[in-house]
């Protein structure tokens, strides 16, 4: 892969994914796969003012060590140390670029019990700093090659070839071109042009069907909106905390979704995936789920607390878009929820809410808006899929159908 190519899409990750302002600190999280990439990610941060660039390295075969052989109550305590960081992150609000490449079947095999388990403890401590600084810092999630990775995506090529066509794969869906910052300019244009005809119809209800047997109705909340693509923080940036990225997204009303879905892509879940399930709601809450593969898994994790078994988001996303187009099956979530429509179990997001700037997080609760310590998108897209919304007047606008955008 040419140097200058990933130079580009370092540049855009630091100028368009996190948007780093001068003077401003940056938080890298990355496996080991690519260290000079990495290192071109915070060479160019340092280009666009950054003051300070730490690297925080991921390696998933020592989490799991540390799952078999630590006793679950140190697995669920936080150092003194580890508390202090985050209430640093709150003071400084550093741009956290998160860098994706982890193996997906790199935790299989682990005491999944014992491992979530630590995680809902963990992630319980972790959320009031969350929501201290939700709104008001840049983030950016991006791609990288790991080799184990790359193999699931391209079994039967050496490690090398099949590296460098996922670096081919990751730099095409990303929009890595001639002049990717007008790339993506346009693009977040589009994606805003969307999201205005959504707002403009006071929906209150999305209806999804499809042959599958998905036979779903979702409440929204009133005060919310559709978004997609950039957004600004409560501090005047604008970011993309997606690359890439392709949906129009909102944060459903908690305890509004009566019917039954059917996943149309894997899961990758906590380094396992779940695979062709189905979740049935009553009353907003997932009450039946039934999966092919890791069942046990599901379940679990729809019940990590209250709000887990609702929904927190609903995305679109054509079924003609860059990533189904490749005909790959990334098994990422941050990439395979970019080539199908998607709902999402757990938290929704308080900046869906119109002006919530204004509202606490108590009031934003009350509006509808889910909470939850996990927030994990799964799959729904097909090609016969229709989304039909039911506006305030019960008059409806057909928002999908066969699989994309019906306007």
């Amino acid at each position: 892969m040419k140097k200058t190519r990933l130079r580009a899409y370092a540049a855009l990750i630091a100028r368009k994914g996190v948007n780093v302002q001068k003077g401003q600190s940056v938080i890298i999280g990355a496996s080991l796969d690519q260290p000079e990439f990495v290192q071109m990610v915070a060479e160019e941060c340092y280009k666009a003012g950054a003051s300070k660039v730490t690297v925080e390295w991921r390696y998933r075969p020592l989490q799991k060590t540390a799952v078999r052989y630590q006793s679950l109550k140190t697995l669920s305590t936080m150092e003194n140390w580890e508390i202090e960081k985050l209430k640093s992150r709150v003071e400084k609000m550093p741009c956290m670029i998160s860098l994706t490449g982890d193996d997906p079947d790199g935790l299989k095999g682990i005491n999944q019990k014992k491992h979530m388990t630590s995680m809902q403890k963990i992630m319980a401590q972790v959320k009031p700093y969350n929501d201290e600084v939700e709104g008001k810092y840049q983030w950016c999630v991006a791609g990288i090659p790991g080799e184990a990775w790359a193999r699931k995506v391209f079994p039967g090529y050496r490690t090398s070839k099949a590296v460098e066509m996922l670096w081919e794969a990751i730099l095409s869906t990303a929009r890595v071109d001639d002049d990717p910052l007008a790339a993506w300019d346009k693009h977040n244009a589009d994606l805003e042009n969307r999201c205005k005809k959504l707002n403009e119809q006071t929906l209150r209800e999305l209806i999804y069907h499809s042959a599958n047997g998905t036979d779903l109705t979702v409440g929204l909340i009133p005060e919310a909106k559709f978004c997609g693509g950039g957004e600004t923080s409560l501090r005047g940036v604008f970011f993309n905390p997606n690359i890439p990225s392709e949906e129009c997204f909102t944060s459903p009303m908690a305890g509004k979704a009566e019917g039954i879905v059917y996943s149309t892509m894997p899961l990758s879940y906590q380094g396992e995936l779940i695979e062709d399930f189905s979740v049935r709601f009553e009353q907003g809450k997932a009450v039946e789920i039934k999966a092919a593969k890791n069942q046990a898994l599901l379940e679990r994790m729809i019940k990590a607390d209250e709000g887990a078994c609702m929904l927190g988001e609903c995305a679109f996303v054509p079924y003609d878009s860059p990533i189904r187009n490749s005909g790959l099956l990334f098994y990422n979530t941050l990439f395979d929820e970019n080539a199908s429509c998607h709902l999402a179990l757990g938290r929704g997001y308080i900046d869906t809410i119109r002006d919530y700037d204004r509202y606490s997080l108590e009031q934003m609760r009350k509006m509808g808006i889910n909470e939850s310590v996990i927030h994990t998108d799964f799959m729904i897209g097909s090609p016969d899929l229709s989304v039909v919304g039911r506006r305030e007047d019960g008059t409806e606008f057909e928002i999908f159908k066969d699989g994309n955008w019906a306007f």
